[in-house]
Parts: C-alpha cells; sequence; structure tokens
C-alpha cells in the first residue's frame, strides 16, 4: 500500500480538527503574586526531552557554578511529573514510557503504549489540547530541534498506531503494530491512524507555526497542500517532477528565512533530518548548511512573535529541546549538556516574553529521564560493561555524530572504565567511563578531560528511565504545577489555563 493510495481514503478526516498533590515548592516574588489571578491568554510549554533532575543539575553546575541556577530554575513555582505509560490494550502500568506516550499524556490526558501517538491504549483517536485549541480560535504553534514528525511533537498535531509512521511513504513495518504471533495487526477503518505523520501534518492545519526539522519526510504535493491553505512555506519540499526527493531537490530553510517570515501560517524545516547539536554545529565550516539552521532560543522567539501578533484571542506554543534525549542515548555528555543549556535559552526567551506580555503561563518540563544521567564523585569509575554499548552516531543528521564513533556489537571489555572518555580514553571507541568538565568553580587552567576537573558524569545505560522528572513553571496559573503529579495531569491544567474549564473528551 502506498502513501498516495491512502490519500483519498483520508482527506476528509485530516481536513478538521478534533474538538472535543501536595506542594513541593512553590516561592513567588511580589509581582508574581499578583499574576497569579491574571488572566491567561497565552500558554508557552516547553520540554527538555529525556531531561531528568541530573540534567538539570549538571547543566546548572557546567555554566553556572554550584551555587548558580539555570534559567528554568528561577521559575518561582516546581514540583515533579510522574511518566509512566501502559502496556497495549490494557491498564497495566508500564514502568519506562516512551516520548510517544508521553507526549500523548500531557497533549491528550491520557495513558497509552510505548509509540502510540494521539490513541489510547486501545487504539482509539483522543483529541489533543492543540486541536481543541485551534477549533477554539487559539493560535497555535509547534517548534522543535528534532524532526517535526517526531514523536513529541507529533502528539500534539497528528494520530499513529506507531510512532514511526512519519512518511514520506507508507509501510506495514512503521505504521501498523504487530500481534502477537508476529503478524500485523489488520488496516484500522479511520485511515488516518496509518496516514503517515507528514502527510497528516501538511493537510489539517492543526499548527499556524511548525519549525523544525524532517525536510525529509515531506514530499512537493505537501508543500502545495499547505500552501493551499495559507501557509508560508521557508526553503522548499522539493522538485514535483522528480521521482524521490533528495537533498539536492529540497532545500532546508535557514534562519535568514526565519528572521523574514510574516505570515500568519509558516512552516519551516531547517534541516532533512534532526536539527544539528550546537556542540556540532560550533564546530562546522562558517559555510557549512548546518551552520545556518536558527537555535531553539530563535525559533521560540520568532513563534512567540508571529503568534502573539496574529491572534487576539491567545496562543498556545509547544517548544521541545529534543537532542537531550538523544545525545543522551548517545552516552555523549558534552553534546547533553551543549543541549540542555540551549534549551535553557529557549526558556529564557519565553519567559521574557511572559514578563512583558503579563499574562502568558509558562511550563517546563521533561517527557521522561534519559540513559541514568548521573554526577559521581570526583575520582571514581563506573562499571560499564555493556555487551552493546549505546550507538552514539546521528544516521539523519551525521554532523551530530560523536567522536569516535562507538560499535554497538563489541564484546564486554573491562577497559570501558578504566578512564576519562573526553580525556585519555577518547582515543579508544569501546571506553565509555566518566566525562569531566570544569566549571566556573574550578581553578583556572583546569581543563574538560581532565582527572582535575570537578563535575564527573556517567551514564547507567544509553535508554530511558522511570524516574521522575522536574516541572517549573512561571506566570498566571502557575502554582498549579508546583505538586507531586502524573503526567496526565498536566493536559487538564493546561486546558483549564486556556479554557478556564475542565477538560472534555
Amino acid at each position: 500500500m502506498q502513501r498516495r493510495a491512502l490519500k483519498a481514503a483520508t482527506v476528509l478526516a485530516l481536513s478538521g480538527s478534533l474538538v472535543g498533590g501536595a506542594a513541593v515548592t512553590a516561592h513567588s516574588e511580589p509581582a508574581e503574586q499578583s499574576e497569579r489571578h491574571a488572566e491567561i491568554r497565552n500558554v508557552i510549554y516547553l520540554l527538555g526531552d529525556g531531561m531528568g533532575r541530573t540534567h538539570v543539575t549538571a547543566g546548572r553546575e557546567r555554566y553556572y557554578g554550584a551555587a548558580g541556577r539555570l534559567n528554568m530554575e528561577k521559575l518561582p513555582f516546581t514540583g515533579a511529573v510522574a511518566t509512566y505509560a501502559v502496556e497495549k490494550d490494557s491498564t497495566r502500568p508500564a514502568l519506562v514510557t516512551d516520548s510517544a506516550s508521553s507526549a500523548t499524556a500531557w497533549s491528550s490526558g491520557v495513558k497509552t503504549y510505548n509509540a502510540a501517538i494521539g490513541v489510547d491504549a486501545y487504539e482509539k483517536k483522543v483529541a489533543t489540547l492543540m486541536e481543541q485549541a485551534k477549533a477554539a480560535g487559539f493560535a497555535t504553534g509547534n517548534v522543535s530541534t528534532a524532526e517535526i514528525t517526531d514523536a513529541t511533537p507529533a502528539a500534539q498535531f497528528s494520530h499513529a498506531l506507531l510512532r514511526g509512521c512519519q512518511g514520506p511513504v507508507y509501510t506495514d513495518a512503521a505504521c501498523l503494530p504487530k500481534k502477537a504471533d508476529g503478524t500485523y495487526e489488520s488496516a484500522p477503518a479511520d485511515r488516518t491512524l496509518i496516514t503517515p505523520i507528514a502527510e497528516q501534518i501538511a493537510r489539517n492545519g492543526t499548527a499556524d507555526v511548525v519549525l523544525g526539522g524532517g525536510l525529509a519526510r515531506f514530499e512537493p504535493d505537501d508543500q502545495k497542500a499547505l500552501q493551499a491553505q495559507g501557509y508560508q512555506v521557508l526553503g522548499s519540499f522539493g522538485d514535483p517532477a522528480l521521482p524521490a526527493q533528495t537533498a539536492a531537490s529540497q532545500k532546508a530553510a535557514t534562519k535568514a528565512d526565519l528572521a523574514a517570515a510574516k505570515g500568519r501560517k509558516v512552516v519551516g524545516l531547517f534541516n532533512r533530518g534532526n536539527l544539528t547539536v550546537e556542540q556540532a554545529k560550533a564546530g562546522l565550516p562558517a559555510d557549512a548548511p548546518q551552520r545556518q539552521e536558527p537555535t531553539l532560543a530563535e525559533m521560540t522567539n520568532k513563534a512567540v512573535s508571529l503568534l502573539g501578533k496574529n491572534n487576539r484571542k491567545g496562543f498556545f506554543l509547544q517548544v521541545e529541546g529534543a537532542l537531550i534525549d538523544k545525545r543522551s542515548h548517545a552516552n555523549d555528555a558534552a553534546q547533553t549538556l551543549g543541549e540542555v543549556k540551549a534549551f535553557d535559552d529557549a526558556v529564557a526567551a519565553a519567559v521574557d516574553f511572559a514578563k512583558r506580555d503579563g499574562h502568558t503561563l509558562v511550563i517546563v518540563t521533561a517527557d521522561h529521564e534519559c540513559a541514568g544521567f548521573n554526577i559521581i564523585e570526583k575520582g571514581s569509575y563506573a562499571n560499564a560493561e555493556a555487551a552493546a554499548p549505546p550507538a552514539n552516531t546521528d544516521g539523519g543528521n551525521t554532523a551530530n555524530n560523536s567522536t569516535p564513533s562507538r560499535s554497538t556489537s563489541g564484546a564486554k571489555d573491562p577497559a570501558r572504565s578504566s578512564g576519562i572518555v573526553n580525556g585519555a580514553g577518547a582515543k579508544d571507541p569501546k571506553n565509555f567511563a566518566p566525562a569531566t568538565f570544569r566549571t566556573p568553580d574550578d581553578p583556572a587552567g583546569v581543563t574538560d578531560g581532565s582527572a582535575d576537573a570537578s563535575l564527573w558524569l556517567t551514564y547507567l545505560s544509553g535508554n530511558h528511565t522511570g524516574a521522575d522528572v522536574p516541572i517549573f513553571a512561571y506566570g498566571p496559573g502557575g502554582q498549579r504545577f508546583a505538586a507531586s503529579q502524573d503526567n496526565t495531569e498536566l493536559y487538564g491544567k493546561m486546558y483549564a489555563a486556556l479554557f478556564r474549564k475542565a477538560p472534555r473528551h
């Protein structure tokens, strides 16, 4: 079954949007106290994908020292979020979530199975907050440093039985779950659920502003569909005359294109895959195309500007710092820390707007923790003898590859715990022992990778963990998030902030 064969069956389904604790910490300055009762017109929801409590702590110590604070840590309301999923066709908990089920939890308020996008555990489509906001007349935006078709952004404006059904073409393997006997499930009556996510995004009009990566997921007819709805498409989705779209036929948008964008509806895809991690980008030649990608803070500022001036009712914006997770999977501590900082810069951009506006609620959290990131005692080592070490390459954007690259098929090797991975041990690709970093508290002359550096970091694995994640909030209604809460509760609290009433499904 090819992609175009699905379009006739799904166009009608895609053309319209669905309509559908105890306090941990709360401290407010006088100005913030007055904002607690202000009218909420805008909600900005920022998440650092894979960002656990240690990611935040390590980012703070790396860039600001032990007594410093990240921008997110300066927000007046803090709490914690539980992240577990459920097993398919069941209510039995799956204690470690993936990004798809977690994103569906806060987007739609339901627990679902890992890999599900915008459907419950029984494969029933559920309305998303972005769809509901759009239907109610709010402006809407979705920003990510990942492919915009990836799980976290996708859960706000698409529905799929499997997160891998991104496009550009349909395959059973990517779009249909398997049964216990290994065969694929039958195609559902609602063909939207097996329509490539890129195709859904291009036709349902759920987000007014779409900024991120994933250009390779789209085709020229997707650009045509977007433009027919009034979108300003930055760059080019390709040549309609070509049977397959390549890097040569597609033109990624640039930060200059973004700066010049003025449309009420804007789509900008800045890389064929994920965007480039900031540490890797800084090391590329000035004329490298990745150097033309905007930062997450720049995309956030532009999205807020476009949404804020184009709709009097208000807006709902989701912003994802996706590469914290992807570089944690790779066990690359240096890249991980850089992405925490880049995400925190986007938090600052959102909060700066909220402070000027006075009617904006800003929420900062994560979907799950990734890789068991740990701060360990100086001079200690990790027992990191995995038979299959985490891959540290990015097939979609090779600029993000760690150096050296690591094979995932090596046997156990005790040498992996013998040195500092970004110091002397870096020459051995099997070695992923502690990474060390200088902090502002270190004496002059201390360098990253040295035994004298004060910040020693290691990973438990290359996968997600079930740890609770932090949450921070600013602005009117922010005190509601100063609690220990489940990720599904975030949907209800954001819905109440926008609509001033309890959610309906």
